[in-house]
């Protein structure tokens, strides 16, 4: 059994926990040890731990880690299919009006500010215009996208994340309205903040980078290759569960053109990276909420 960390004082056993922190901080330990000590049910907050097809390189929980505490949203969705903040948000409102207290955890900051800040209701992108933004990132990048961008959506987005780039922009086509003006008429959120405990941890990059390597060390000999090789039959890099860290430089790999080591180095830096997006995130989004030093748990 992991061992788990040590519950820092004046977290309310009767309300919900939203837990937040970059990559392999240590939130999902975290949200163990409150569901044991007080019961609740562990809900993902990660746009690719949903996805059903990558457990291992995704750091989804085990099925023994799943067996100690009630969890959900963690792997049900197929490998093929398309998967937003909407989706999230509607698999999620009905945890929130019945069952156990939820203790809501990850590291995709856009899905934890939809839940407690509201989500505008912008139209599905039709496949055409999805289709046409694939081929331009692709083929030009994505700075050939970003200067379609207004300034104000540009202001608010992630600039260096492909996938919220191309977000935008598929938004601003499909709808002729960009993304900035959608979001001015959001609605009320699914749960306000004061309506939760909110926690982020605070993981720096000295303390963290370690950790990252080790992670994915041991996410290999838990067989993250054998994984990749599983889905390399229908590898497709258009998908979104594509986008998972590590698996374009595993399926690389396996197709002979590059190392193990370097796949290894490659997907560490990816992580990395990951890592520095997302705390850049926090810092700018979640100035309210709980901070708790990673090194202390």
């Amino acid at each position: 059994m992991t061992a788990l960390p040590d519950i820092p004082p004046g977290i309310p056993p009767d309300r919900p926990v939203l837990i937040a922190g970059p990559t392999a901080s240590g939130k999902s330990a975290l949200a163990m040890a409150l569901a044991e000590r007080d019961g609740g049910r562990i809900i993902n907050v990660d746009a690719l731990q949903v996805f059903a097809n990558w457990r291992v390189l995704t750091a989804r929980p085990s099925p023994e880690e799943e067996a100690r505490a009630p969890h959900a949203l963690y792997g049900h969705v197929p490998g093929d299919a398309a998967y937003s903040v909407g989706h999230w948000l509607r698999d999620l409102a009905p945890l929130l009006r019945d069952g156990p207290r939820p203790i809501i955890v990850g590291g995709t900051g856009l899905y934890f500010s939809a839940l407690t800040e509201g989500l505008a209701e912008i139209p599905a992108t039709p496949p055409e215009i999805r289709a046409e933004a694939d081929a331009r990132l692709a083929r030009q990048g994505l700075k050939n996208l970003l200067d379609d961008l207004d300034p104000e959506t540009r202001s608010r987005i992630d600039t260096a994340n492909p996938m919220r780039v191309q977000r935008a922009w598929e938004v601003q086509c499909a709808t002729g309205k960009p993304l900035a003006q959608w979001q001015d008429a959001t609605p009320a959120p699914l749960l306000p903040p004061d309506g939760a405990t909110r926690i982020l941890i605070d993981a720096p990059k000295d303390w963290l980078t370690p950790r990252i390597e080790r992670r994915f060390d041991a996410m290999l000999d838990a067989g993250a290759l054998d994984e990749a090789r599983d889905n390399l039959a229908t590898w497709s890099p258009a998908h979104q569960s594509s986008k998972a860290i590590g698996a374009p430089e595993l399926i690389a790999h396996l197709n002979g053109e590059i190392t193990l080591d370097a796949a290894r180095a490659a997907a560490i830096i990816a992580t990395r990276q990951y890592a520095k997006r997302q705390r850049s995130w926090f810092r700018a989004r979640m100035k309210n909420w709980q901070t708790l030093a990673a090194a202390t748990l």
